[in-house]
């Protein structure tokens, strides 16, 4: 190659070079949206909502809706933040974006937004509930919008999900939690408001997983929990573990094959392991993967249903569910936002004399957490139930009994909502009479009209059933002749307890006992 030529060369690939660079500055410079915020999606009405997402170092980024205009300098990591005013309810509204280059979002409801939370009994989608063909085929809503969180458990807190916000319709209902949607349909129902529904619920999932680690660790009463993590933290190896299965494998399809050659029935397949590092019980795991990407999203507030993954520790669940539910307000940064709940609904095997029984300890946990913390609400589903499925597949009702609870106390809807609460007992020669709150338009049964599901104690703490009869709106007298001196009455304490007293509203009476007698999960950590 003569020297001309070289020099030609060597400028052809400067050009390049500097051609490249240039579209990769381009291409580098361009704003990113997390999937939170994008088309389609619903702003909660009433209050700023915040809006953030990356640009290139010390960029100004413009954000304008409706009139008005926000500025904010993309920080050192890119990442910038603007508050919106609130927005008046309805739209369509178009939001323009402009730093490096320009964004707009479009089809933008102001509405309200509730994230739809907790294990398996939320994920449940519409189409596997009571009657989900007809509910899909029925769910033409376009002012209701719907976005899912995936399921990604790590310890590193994540920015941003593979998601976006849909309409809700047939094609995109399916698959959509249905405890969610059936609440979102009633509030739409009732207010003719646009709704955002935010399902990040994960099946199976621990409380624990759910929160901010370094929250747990500044709080005693998790030590030993915490403790047990970092065991498992330090020697778990799931290559090893998957090679261990893999040859467990090996022996079954050999023990298979021999077994049909027989004519005989194959043994049960091994089950592939489960890496606890990445799943869904390791403490702060949902946290960092799942939620962390949606806080500070303007919305309403929160349902959720969960608890069976953590029944074997219900007395820890006293202050974990709580410590749970006040981490998410104070990173929020929305103040004390409403946030409800579903009581675990009866399953197992209905047992024929009392007994101990970690559900109901549960449940009385849960049942707690409204006399510590404010704005929080339980729907009792004990009627609700599948004694064989944990999975109960009527959500239609269990939404609804969400439902009340946000309309009475956050839209101003005259309704009965809570569900008759135990407040006091009077012991009365061999009786127990009993005064409730809640009771709406007064104490009622179903089925029969004996109430039936109470259970009653002396002081050698041996519970026996006891006879029970209503004797005004809000009060119930409960005997029995084996108990001469009652000590503590109990209701519903049972993991799947036959009873049958609610208000006449048909919301359940709240499973309850007088006494604090030690339970079987009290130190369980």
């Amino acid at each position: 190659m003569n020297c001309t030529s070289a020099k030609r060369l060597a400028a052809t690939v400067l050009a390049l070079s500097c051609l490249y660079l240039m579209n990769l500055n381009e291409a580098q410079a361009k704003i990113k949206l997390p999937a939170i915020i994008g088309d389609h999606m619903v702003l909660q009405q009433g209050q700023q909502n915040p809006l953030w997402g990356w640009d290139e170092p010390g960029t100004k980024v413009t954000v304008t809706v409706d009139g008005q205009s926000h500025t904010a300098t993309a920080d050192d990591k890119g990442k910038w933040r603007v508050n919106l005013e609130p927005l008046k309810v309805g739209g369509p509204y178009e939001i323009t974006i402009k730093g490096s280059d320009s964004v707009t979002l479009k089809d933008v409801l102001a509405g309200e937004v509730w994230i739809c939370s907790g294990q398996s009994n939320m994920a449940w989608t519409v189409a596997n509930a009571n009657d989900g063909d007809l509910e899909i085929m029925t769910a033409n809503y376009p002012k209701i919008r719907l976005i899912s969180v995936p399921q990604v458990g790590t310890q590193e807190a994540q920015d941003d999900f593979n998601g976006k916000w849909e309409a809700c319709s047939p094609a995109t209902v399916p698959n959509f939690s249905a405890v969610g949607y059936f609440f979102g349909r009633q509030l739409y129902q009732t207010l003719n408001v646009p709704i955002g529904l935010i399902d990040n619920a994960w099946g199976g999932s621990s409380a624990e997983a759910w929160v901010n680690r370094k929250r747990l660790e500044d709080e005693p009463a998790f030590k030993a929990m915490l403790e047990k993590w970092k065991k498992t933290e330090e020697t778990y190896n799931h290559d090893q573990a998957v090679a261990a299965y893999n040859k467990r494998l090996d022996q079954w399809k050999a023990a298979a094959k021999n077994a049909k050659a027989a004519g005989k029935n194959p043994p049960n397949r091994p089950r592939a392991p489960r890496n606890p590092l990445t799943g869904n019980h390791r403490p702060a795991n949902i946290y960092n993967g799942v939620l962390h990407p949606t806080i500070g999203y303007g919305i309403k507030g929160v349902i959720w249903y969960q608890g069976e993954s953590n029944a074997g520790r219900a007395y820890q669940y006293r202050k974990l569910f709580p410590f749970m539910i006040q981490n998410w307000r104070d990173e929020w940064k929305q103040g004390d936002f409403p946030f409800y709940w579903v009581q675990l609904a009866d399953f197992r095997a209905e047992k024929p004399e009392p007994a101990d029984s970690d559900w109901a300890e549960l449940r009385e946990a849960q049942t707690m957490t409204m006399s510590k913390l404010p704005n929080t609400g339980e729907a009792v589903i004990l009627n609700l139930g599948e004694a064989s499925d944990i999975h109960p597949k009527n959500k239609q009702d269990v939404a609804k009994r969400l439902a009340r609870w946000a309309l009475a106390k956050d839209y101003g809807v005259d309704i009965v909502h809570q569900s008759p609460q135990y407040k006091s007992m009077e012991i009365k020669g061999n009786k127990a009479i009993l005064t409730f709150d809640h009771v709406g338009g007064g104490l009622d049964t179903f089925d029969v009209t004996t109430p039936i599901g109470f259970t009653i104690a002396g002081e050698d703490k041996t519970f026996v059933k006891a006879n029970a009869k209503i004797v005004g709106k809000d009060k119930i007298e409960v005997w029995s002749d084996a108990v001469a001196k009652p000590v503590s009455v109990r209701y519903a304490w049972a993991d799947n307890p036959v009873c049958n007293v609610q208000n006449k509203e048909g919301l359940p009476l709240t499973p309850f006992r007088t006494d604090d007698w030690k339970g079987v999960t009290a130190g369980v950590e």
